[in-house]
């Protein structure tokens, strides 16, 4: 394995946090049968909520404020709310731990999906946080679940281009998207999936002051499949975003995961035989086990993601971040692969080198 190349991009700090609320999978599910009264009398789609594995969510509003519908207006005005909020707290305190002055920030990179803001997250974060008013701004969205991956890859390539510290903050408040008179199937395996949550990253270069780093970005690679928009993404409808699921995801991953993890390493020089550790967001039970039957992963290796999904649900974008900071927790050593997949249908991969213990 070769040295960590001394100007690769650095993360200084993670942090990850949810909103206030939170409901056990039982509770929603019994929701969801007050909710969608036609299919919620079919066993076989309530099993969906035992099925997904998924034991309790957070919720940006307690769990009896989504049984009352909701206009369009209603929820976006919740979530900037409450996403402002949430990505001021966390943007906060990663810049604390990063050590690093909000002055001193050259560029904010913010990613959501789940809602709609304009001006932008990163400009309210300009102002709350007394960023410089002439940092550079990269508001990302529609990105989905693969905005996590994606919003990391762009963050390490602002580095590159000379901005030495980057806020980098990804927040979604899925469950606002939920549709109360909608008895789709789609939306119903929504309600069994979304929740809420959000992130924020200092990236800075390597001779930046600070923390020692917890890991080095190598590379990043994307992958957009022609003709696949039908796969996922939001219908915007009369209620606000409607979701856009399709059956097809876990076979989709099984098919074309081998090959595209296959070439996000060669493009960078890695081969398999290089990662030690598998960074996945948790889309679902079924996405994760088609992940692992691609790449003929051994038992336990996304035990982290699984854990994810178990505690807090499908975050979209943010979701991967927190499994990223779950496998911090276990220190380890050598290169790893952080992956994302999302609408479009598309994957995003970023290479990342987590750093060897010093030495005593």
């Amino acid at each position: 394995m070769g040295a960590m190349p001394t100007l690769a991009p650095t993360v200084r700090s993670l942090v990850t946090g949810t909103p206030p609320y939170r409901a056990t999978q039982l509770e929603v599910q019994a929701a969801a049968a007050e909710l969608f009264p036609r299919l919620g009398a079919r066993q076989g789609l309530l099993d969906v909520f035992t099925n997904a594995q998924i034991e309790t969510r957070p919720l940006s509003r307690p769990l009896e404020w989504y049984l009352t519908p909701h206009t369009f207006p209603e929820k976006n005005a919740v979530f900037i709310e409450e996403a402002r909020a949430l990505c001021l707290r966390l943007a906060r305190e990663a810049l604390e731990r990063a050590e690093v002055a909000p002055g001193d920030v050259d560029a904010v990179v913010v990613v959501n999906t789940s809602g709609i803001s304009t001006p932008s997250l990163d400009a309210y974060l300009i102002g709350a946080l007394g960023l410089r008013p002439h940092a550079a701004r990269l508001p990302l969205w529609g990105l989905g679940c693969a905005g996590g991956a994606s919003g990391l890859a762009r963050a390490a390539d602002l580095v590159r281009a000379g901005y030495r510290r980057v806020l980098y903050v990804a927040v979604e408040l899925c469950s606002l998207t939920l549709i109360a008179g909608d008895e789709s199937k789609s939306n119903f395996v929504g309600t069994a999936l979304f929740s809420d949550g959000g992130a924020a990253l200092v990236v800075t270069a390597a001779d930046v002051p600070g923390p020692a780093p917890l890991l080095t970005l190598h590379g990043a690679y994307s992958t957009l499949i022609e003709d696949s928009e039908d796969i996922m993404g939001w219908d915007v409808v009369e209620e606000g975003l409607k979701v856009r699921f399709s059956r097809d995801i876990p076979a989709l991953v099984r098919a074309m995961m081998h090959g595209n993890v296959q070439e996000a390493l060669e493009a960078h020089g890695w081969t398999r035989a290089d990662l030690e550790t598998y960074v996945v967001h948790p889309g679902g039970v079924k996405v994760l086990d088609a992940y692992e039957e691609a790449l003929t992963l051994p038992a336990g290796t996304l035990d982290a993601s699984r854990d994810v999904l178990r505690r807090c649900g499908n975050m979209s974008s943010a979701t991967v971040l927190f499994v990223l900071e779950d496998v911090l927790r276990g220190r380890p050593q050598g290169r790893g692969l952080l992956s994302a997949m999302g609408p479009g249908f598309s994957a995003e991969h970023v290479l990342v080198e987590f750093p060897a213990p010093p030495l005593e």
